[in-house]
């Protein structure tokens, strides 16, 4: 598939069809996004890939907002950084899931991600447990890793609309 097709046909889809993900398509969205760019070539990304469906459905009370949706997903990676290759960890991690969303269009996936660093479980208690303190209760997070997004996964059971149309100029500073 062409790059600008991948970029028109990448949207967030929070609905999946129940069809499980082939483990070798799993194997080549692995492959594609841990040949993601990183900071000095510190490879700090990790991957823990959860397809069994109570797993994922455990992980879609992460946070009371924002991640209920991945109840339905037949698939989720929780993309990791590893914090002692690098203190761009983030930035690499950030980097290896956007390539992990267009190896999902490219696989006729759909994907959407799931904000987990730095954010609640419970939006009125902020300083109460993090979803990162929630998943550590029953995923094999490894030590010195931390999660910064997890992305559900699946085979979309509709077809999204397009993205509308915007006036992006003002985004764009030019000297």
């Amino acid at each position: 598939m062409e790059f600008k097709t991948l970029l028109e046909k990448r949207r967030s889809v929070r609905k999946f069809a129940p069809t499980a993900v082939p483990s070798e398509v799993v194997d080549r969205l692995l492959a594609e996004t841990l040949g993601a760019p990183s900071s000095r070539n510190s490879r700090s990304t990790r991957l823990l890939v959860v397809d069994d469906p109570e797993v994922v459905a455990r992980m879609a009370s992460m946070r009371d907002y924002g991640s209920a949706f991945m109840k339905g997903a037949p698939l989720a990676i929780v993309v990791l950084g590893d914090t002692a290759c690098s203190d761009l960890w983030r930035i690499n991690a950030a980097i290896s899931a956007t390539v992990l969303h267009l190896a999902c269009v490219d696989e006729g996936l759909a994907s959407c991600w799931v904000h987990i660093d730095g954010r609640p479980r419970l939006k009125a208690e902020p300083q109460g447990e993090s979803a990162a303190d929630y998943l550590r209760t029953f995923l094999p997070i490894p030590e010195g890793c931390e999660p910064l997004c997890a992305l559900a996964i699946g085979y979309s059971d509709f077809v999204p609309a397009p993205l509308p149309e915007a006036d992006d100029s003002k985004r764009i500073i030019r000297l």
